[in-house]
């Protein structure tokens, strides 16, 4: 079997036409670059040392975090000063022009945290916003797309812990960069066994990257996905779910679940944080599809607040929770999915099972339908 053929980028990608080699050395010299200004820029360190990420100040490999200093060019000037043409600039998503055809630095005043292909080399950067930012700044931006680097196809932190992913570490879905760098830091260098953060580059998870997970060594053992405990986590993990029971994984799809206002990286900075997140992610995950139950009945019930008040409103609720059953993977998780149903609901097992028969039901009718017949149903 042949090597899989690649779709071209289309011609409005950013970096058409020109050398990818090229671009790609411009972003390395990119990193160089704001490594060296990290080094002078006390807020940002102080910053990364509170949040308890103190060692990516002294250590520069593997994660080589920096700092866009807050200048309109600091670094396109740099970078125009060692070599590197204008449109190279543009099209590796370092610079953007604006009126008047000047450049600017896409990132200001912002951590930058390198992207990695599968290669190793770095493509792209995600910029948290420095302390003093100031209200009305975005808390995260990320390179825009080029010929070198597409968000939907990479995964923040592969390329850094190979190591741990080629020794069957679990790998964890969390949201940014911060969260992977938490993670990687709860467990010592002994190499004993443990989870593997990895993120969405700035977006939602992609089909792509959910089967980039599903072929990790470490799936086998589960799949974990840990978001903040907010309408977009929640979202997060339901989309996760999708996606992730859509292409079939080798193991069980689990959930870490925090506080309100807590995340990996904030649990990192307590007394036992470490302890603590370690035994979130592996003891304390529950399964994913039982996550999902309670969102779809947190949402319904907070546009319906009343819901579960009378019967109507309470079999309303199952009619809309049952078809989770059939997603579960096996008859025992169907059973407990069912439990649960009946407990958040407040009914009985024969409400739920005449509900589970109706929708199976209506299944099978429209599986028999014409489309034309279906589309009217």
């Amino acid at each position: 079997m042949g090597a899989p053929r690649l779709t071209p980028p289309p011609s409005t990608t950013r970096g058409f036409g020109l050398d990818p080699g090229r671009l790609i050395a411009a972003v390395e010299a990119a990193v160089t670059y704001y490594r060296d200004q990290l080094a002078h820029a006390d807020g940002p360190r102080a910053y990364l040392v509170g949040r308890g990420l103190g060692v990516l100040v002294e250590r520069k490999w593997p994660w080589r975090v920096g700092y866009a200093p807050p200048g309109w060019s600091s670094l396109t000037r740099h970078l125009r000063a060692v070599g590197f043409r204008d449109d190279e600039l543009v099209g590796a998503g370092l610079s953007r022009r604006v009126r008047a055809g000047q450049l600017i630095d896409v990132f200001r005043n912002r951590i930058v945290f390198p992207v990695r292909d599968p290669a190793g080399h770095s493509v792209a950067f995600l910029g948290r916003a420095a302390p003093a930012a100031g209200d009305g700044v975005p808390k995260y931006i990320n390179s825009p797309g080029t010929v070198i680097y597409d968000k939907g196809r990479l995964l923040f932190g592969m390329a850094e812990q190979q190591d741990r992913l080629d020794a069957r570490w679990m790998p964890v879905l969390v949201e940014g960069p911060a969260d992977v760098l938490a993670v990687w830091l709860s467990y010592s260098r002994s190499g004993r066994q443990g989870t593997v953060a990895l993120a969405p580059c700035g977006t939602m998870l992609t089909g792509h990257q959910a089967g980039m997970l599903r072929e990790l060594p470490g799936a086998a053992a589960g799949i974990v996905a840990a978001f903040d405990a907010d309408p977009a986590g929640r979202g997060a993990v339901d989309r996760a779910w999708d996606l992730l029971r859509q292409l079939g994984t080798p193991g069980p799809l689990l959930v870490a679940e925090f506080g309100a206002g807590v995340d990996p990286a904030d649990l990192l900075r307590r007394p036992i944080g470490k302890a603590q997140l370690r035994s979130a992610l592996q003891r304390r995950a529950r399964p994913m599809l039982d996550a999902v139950v309670d969102h779809r009945l947190a949402r319904l019930v907070e546009r319906h607040p009343r819901m579960l008040e009378d019967i109507d409103g309470k079999c309303t609720a199952v009619r809309a929770l049952v078809p989770l059953l059939y997603d579960a993977a096996k008859p025992d998780e169907a059973v407990r999915v069912a439990r649960r149903i009946i407990e958040l609901t407040g009914t009985g097992v024969d409400t739920v099972a005449i509900a589970a028969l109706m929708h199976l039901e209506g299944s099978l009718n429209r599986s028999y339908l014409t489309p034309e017949a279906a589309a009217e149903s």
